[in-house]
């Protein structure tokens, strides 16, 4: 994914040729951007971090002792796993929700994940 800066022409021929999901993906990073979030792909492992994005998806796992509840959480730029420890649903936690979320990157099964992170809901669109 990259960002097309230059001449209007270029800006209007990279949305006609782009696909849907590149569109899409510019259009998280850059309310990422504006959120004042980092970008998953620019992030490492021990940081606290500061995320801004679209939950693909949401999981209730459960696991031998504590069920968890899983969303991946995708800006644009990459994907991180968000894992809430005891938890079988959150309020408006769902597929399609926009949030904020803080926390300490963790790495596991070679997925950048964060364990009970702070978040916030974002408005729903109109």
């Amino acid at each position: 994914m990259t960002q097309v800066k230059g001449s209007w022409i270029q800006r209007a021929l990279h949305r006609i040729t782009a696909s849907d999901a590149e569109l899409d993906a510019e259009q998280l990073q850059s309310d990422s951007d504006r959120a004042g979030a980092e970008a998953v792909s620019a992030c490492c492992r021990g940081e606290q971090v500061h995320l801004a994005g679209r939950l693909t998806s949401v999981v209730h796992t459960p696991r031998e002792t504590t069920p968890t509840l899983e969303a991946e959480l995708f800006d644009g730029s990459g994907t991180v796993l968000l894992v809430w420890l005891g938890r079988r649903r959150i309020a408006g936690i769902e597929p399609g929700r926009c949030l904020v979320a803080k926390g300490r990157l963790a790495v596991r099964d070679n997925r950048l994940v964060i364990y009970n992170p702070w978040y916030e809901l974002q408005a729903q669109p109109a």
